[in-house]
């Protein structure tokens, strides 16, 4: 009699990982993304359905507290912050922090989408 094992679950981190890399979280190969953040329908190298697993607003929300707890509050800490004139301080603190966060959005976004598609996690109306 032989005994058919079921295959692991799969890993929350590896979907992370693979989120991370804009990567398939299913296979790790396809590309997760067609666009900036348009997810692709399906993974072109497994055929996953890419688009079932709702991220909604939950990567804006990691991004800021990522952006604000790393990066925002520490800044407060340094002098220049408080002394220097308000025409030099913002464009040299917001413009950096506009480019790390349309950086970290993206796989902010994919690692959302790992962890979802790890624990099963889809759209109402794509479970059947």
């Amino acid at each position: 009699m032989s005994c058919m094992k079921s295959p692991p679950p799969p890993s929350v981190l590896t979907g992370i990982k693979r989120g991370i890399r804009h990567r398939c979280p299913n296979c790790g190969e396809g590309r997760l993304y067609s666009k900036y953040l348009k997810v692709d329908l399906d993974c072109e190298v497994c055929g996953h359905h890419l688009a079932a697993y709702p991220a909604d607003d939950g990567p804006a929300y990691f991004t800021i507290l990522i952006i604000g707890h790393l990066f925002v509050a520490p800044l407060l800490l340094f002098p220049f912050i408080w002394k220097m004139s308000p025409t030099l301080v913002v464009p040299l603190t917001v413009l950096p922090l506009l480019g790390l966060t349309l950086l970290l959005l993206p796989r902010v976004k994919g690692a959302v989408i790992g962890a979802l598609w790890a624990n099963g996690l889809r759209k109402a109306e794509d479970i059947t």
